[in-house]
């Protein structure tokens, strides 16, 4: 099955997780999905996603000289992102528990399983 539509409605929310516990960059951000297992995920996935989340005002930006090398982007989470990963992370446990219950054959509220 192709995974790219369900990791899209999902991805915002998984970035924003990860950037709530401390300021990061893109390559950061790419390395700790794949250790929880986003392993397809390259910078022309994250990137626009990383645009929005600004563009929204979910996060912040800034530039600064890497220890590395070339300059860096570092993204910290806003009041306003916060919010919103709340937001998503109770409208996303909505979602799943309706589908599980739907896909896993979960009986609906005051019937028996395979009552309809």
């Amino acid at each position: 099955m192709e995974d790219t539509q369900l990791i899209k409605g999902i991805l915002e929310g998984c970035v924003l997780g990860i950037i709530v516990h401390g300021e990061t960059y893109g390559y950061e951000i790419l390395n700790m999905l794949s250790q929880y297992g986003f392993l397809e995920l390259g910078e022309g996935t994250l990137y626009p996603v990383l645009t929005r989340l600004d563009k929204n005002g979910y996060i912040s930006c800034r530039k600064a000289k890497s220890p590395l090398g070339p300059v860096r982007k570092y993204y910290s989470v806003t009041d306003k992102g916060v919010e919103y990963l709340e937001a998503f992370k109770e409208s996303y446990c909505r979602i799943t528990q309706s589908a599980d219950a739907v896909l896993f054959g979960e009986a609906l509220p005051g019937k028996r399983k395979g009552e309809r």
